[in-house]
């Protein structure tokens, strides 16, 4: 029987591959092509769901031969642990948004999804970096769009200068209208221009209005408390990524985190299809 860390990286593979545009490229090259990008996902994927240093990750890979052959490698083919750290920083950050799609994509989807945002620690940075590129709080703002039955990470947003909800909550909930059914979020996110736009493509938005007006009130008044309420589900999802991988995160540039926190959310939907799911 399969352990479920075989079947975590045969996910890792298998969804990698697929989404991979052509005929997946062969895991490592000879004479200077180096290793596939699906290879470093996957890498890069299991130190996060072992919760491993590099170095100590290809340590323990190599006692591990039935995990490694699953990524078309030797023990001996390995990379060193100074190639997977530099080829993440080199991958697009197209690819890192197509791995939580397509682990996203392993769960089936409700009627109710939700979006709320929550604050991620940064390695305290020196100030001649934190000058440079400009950063104005210690925490990355991340906006989560999660899916309320499965408790999938559909989509995810990063920022450094805390722009407002509804600007951030328009782009995330505009990109995946097509996953989309009932909408529910809070107050930060109350615009009615973007309630307009989800109407308009066929999604219930159910936003809660700030109450400056007796209509405002009513409006709040009319809404199901039982399906507004499921918006909590995202504040246990990011309690849940905090238990899990920790609340600061390890890189120290704005894209490495980035990057780290896309893989994050990627790594525990892969996670729970996998224990979810039958061996």
């Amino acid at each position: 029987m399969p352990t479920q860390l075989a079947r975590f990286t045969d996910r890792c593979v298998d969804l990698y591959q697929k989404a991979v545009v052509g005929e997946p490229a062969p895991p490592v090259q000879k004479g200077g092509g180096g290793y596939a990008d699906w290879v470093i996902v996957a890498l890069h994927c299991l130190r996060e769901y072992l919760d491993h240093p590099y170095r100590r990750l290809l340590d323990v890979l190599a006692e591990m031969p039935n995990v490694v052959s699953k990524l078309g490698l030797s023990v001996d083919e390995l990379p060193d642990f100074t190639t997977v750290c530099t080829r993440k920083q080199e991958l697009k950050m197209r690819i890192w948004g197509v791995l939580l799609q397509v682990s996203a994509s392993l769960h089936e989807f409700g009627e109710v999804q939700a979006i709320d945002a929550t604050g991620f620690q940064r390695h305290k940075a020196s100030r001649h970096y934190v000058i440079r590129v400009g950063y104005n709080f210690d925490d990355i703002k991340t906006t989560a769009l999660v899916d309320c039955d499965s408790t999938a990470i559909i989509d995810v947003h990063f920022s450094m200068k805390q722009p407002h909800d509804t600007q951030i909550g328009r782009q995330v909930l505009t990109r995946n209208l097509d996953d989309l059914s009932t909408v529910v979020a809070d107050k930060g996110y109350d615009w009615d221009a973007l309630r307009h736009e989800l109407r308009d493509a066929g999604v219930r938005p159910f936003i809660k209005h700030r109450e400056f007006y007796a209509l405002d009130k009513a409006h709040n008044a009319r809404h199901d408390e039982d399906t507004y309420h499921r918006r909590s589900l995202v504040e246990a999802i990011f309690y849940a990524l905090k238990r899990r991988f920790g609340e600061t995160l390890r890189a120290r540039t704005w894209f490495g985190q980035f990057r780290e926190l896309i893989l994050k959310a990627a790594v525990r939907n892969i996670e729970q299809a996998v224990s979810h799911s039958r061996p």
